[in-house]
């Protein structure tokens, strides 16, 4: 047995305090930490947050150890017949896939901060709350109390928890499985509301899949007091952040739906439908795999398509939320660069974040316009009998159900299989190589019965000069300039700060301002790396637009309900 106790000192510091007990160790012993969590791809090094390590024996004893690299260490026991490694954490990040403590609340992503022995791994793991006696723990987790028991280390850290003083839940049932919803956090649920649409979208996704992998789930939200956004899967649980708690029912509802969607998803597709690459996860190093298109862009797209599918969210709700699919790849500059594919490998480098302009696509959004797009095809190939879905099902059958990971290869003869044609042309020119979707999307979307019409940005800035902006504090920050635009030939370029339009100062009014000097000519005073400098815009062609707004509107005619429901 491997145990974990955790407890405060003090609990405004954030810090979280670990104990953790090996009976029986080796002489030589080994203590990893990991260095990622699944669920995001990209190298998290979470030793950065341990403060000090201390070691003892049965008796108290200190054992001298040492760090043979960022996150391994390793003791020599002396033949101990317990191990006693005494560590902090910095728990001081709210979101939903860190760890979070304060004078609320403990809540531990134990893949953070959960050393392991290597060679231990498949034993059971306990986890020991001294918390508060007026807490409540919330956990996918074998509860008794205030203790927890996951089966293996990797069931552990799989296994989201958290003992807050103030936890609101409820459940429900489709067929024999058991749902729970927990709000962390100041909030008001409207459980008949939330209850019913959670319902509707579950029972579409056991309809999808034929079964399900877990007979208790748990969605588990962090409301946090600010806009925020942010969901991670595990096993049988997700953890979702989000916020404002005073708009669960209002602005931010579409996202609570949205992200739920999404996560539940995952627990087919992800956390047993898993790429050869992932089969078994490496904690110590990098997973490469070029699917990241199928396991987030797949999941992207039916996260959204259930909602629809069930009547949870109107056409006009999934129309807007895919129009934001849309918009985040013809904004995309580096759909010429990177192929989703590559851009799948290239999390590790560099993240989710933008990173350099121009250099790589979105797996979730480019992701998602593949799969809508190989689901348009599959369609009209096999007169409306076969879809994505039936790929999907026979990953689950072949792969997941039998704990073996899939392979790019096995990708393209699932679909190729389905549908009969030999799709390998598709997967070259779309998914593995830089590329613009515009043309197949065309299609695709006719045959489903939707028109995609291009327009000009409403933003002057946008539609006439070509560059994005985000307003950061008091200042509008230039996000991104489309190449080759007036704005980039005139050596504008993303992190600039506007500051005036013809000595006119910029206050939340760019747009307007650029519009209204537009025929006399364009001026702008910038801040480029604390240094002020003036540009002078090139005339724009009203004619031509640098960044365009897709729209989607359904056809009288078409395949659109046999669609939705495939």
């Amino acid at each position: 047995m491997i145990r974990y106790t955790f407890y405060q000192k003090n609990p405004a510091s954030h810090y979280i305090y670990i104990d953790m007990e090996i009976d029986q160790p080796a002489t030589e012993l080994f203590l990893q930490l990991p260095a990622w969590r699944p669920g995001r791809y990209e190298l998290g090094n979470f030793a950065k947050n341990v403060k000090r390590v201390d070691m003892f024996d049965q008796d108290g004893n200190t054992l001298a150890h040492s760090k043979r690299n960022k996150d391994l260490w390793h003791v020599n026991t002396g033949g101990a017949s317990q191990l006693k490694i005494t560590y902090s954490y910095y728990a001081a990040e709210l979101n939903a896939g860190a760890c979070f403590a304060d004078i609320h609340q403990v809540y531990v992503n134990p893949v953070h901060c959960c050393l392991y022995v290597p060679d231990r791994q498949n034993e059971p793991h306990e986890v020991v709350l001294k918390v508060p006696e007026h807490y409540t723990v919330v956990s996918s987790l074998r509860k008794e109390g205030f203790v927890l028991t996951a089966a293996n280390y990797e069931e552990l850290v799989d296994s989201p928890f958290i003992a807050a003083d103030h936890v609101q839940s409820d459940r429900y049932a489709c067929g024999h499985h058991t749902f729970h919803i927990h709000f962390i956090g100041d909030c008001r649920p409207d459980w008949q509301k939330l209850k019913a649409d959670f319902i509707a979208f579950t029972e579409k996704q056991l309809q999808f899949w034929g079964d399900c992998p877990t007979r208790d789930y748990h969605f588990i939200f962090e409301i946090t007091n600010h806009k925020f956004y942010h969901g991670v899967e595990h096993l049988n649980s997700t953890m979702i952040a989000i916020g404002p708690g005073y708009a669960l029912h209002g602005a931010a509802y579409e996202d609570v739906l949205g992200v739920s969607s999404h996560e539940l998803f995952h627990v087919w597709n992800i956390k047993y439908i898993r790429p050869a690459e992932m089969l078994p996860y490496n904690y110590t190093q990098e997973n490469y795999a070029r699917t990241g298109f199928v396991y987030e862009g797949f999941t992207t797209y039916y996260g959204d398509k259930m909602l629809l599918a069930s009547d949870v969210f109107t056409t006009t709700q999934y129309f807007e939320t895919l129009q934001e699919r849309l918009v985040k790849h013809f904004h995309n500059y580096g759909r010429y660069n990177l192929s989703v594919a590559d851009s799948s490998w290239e999390t590790w480098l560099d993240g989710y974040t933008p990173g350099a302009p121009y250099r790589k696509t979105n797996i979730y959004d480019e992701g998602c316009l593949i799969a809508f797009l190989l689901d348009a095809k599959i369609l009209s190939l096999t007169n409306n009998q076969k879809s994505l879905r039936d790929v999907c099902v026979l990953l689950y059958e072949r792969f997941g159900k039998q704990g073996k990971g899939y392979t790019e290869q096995d990708i393209t003869a699932l679909v190729s299989e389905v549908s009969g044609t030999d799709f390998s042309a598709f997967f070259k020119g779309l998914v593995y190589a830089p590329a613009d979707f515009e043309k197949a999307l065309q299609e695709a979307f006719q045959y489903v019965g939707m028109e995609l019409i291009k327009q000009p940005s409403p933003l002057a800035n946008e539609a006439l000069f070509g560059f994005k902006t985000q307003e950061a504090g008091a200042f509008t920050k230039v996000a991104l300039v489309a190449p080759y635009s007036p704005a980039w030939k005139a050596g504008l370029f993303a992190g600039d700060d506007v500051l005036a339009v013809n000595n006119r100062m910029v206050r939340n009014n760019l747009s307007h301002l650029l519009e209204y000097y537009e025929p006399e000519g364009i001026t702008l005073t910038v801040n480029t790396a604390e240094e002020v400098r003036t540009l002078v815009l090139p005339p724009a062609k009203r004619e031509a637009f640098w960044f365009f707004h897709p729209v989607l509107k359904r056809m009288p005619d078409g395949n659109f309900d046999v669609w939705k429901n495939k």
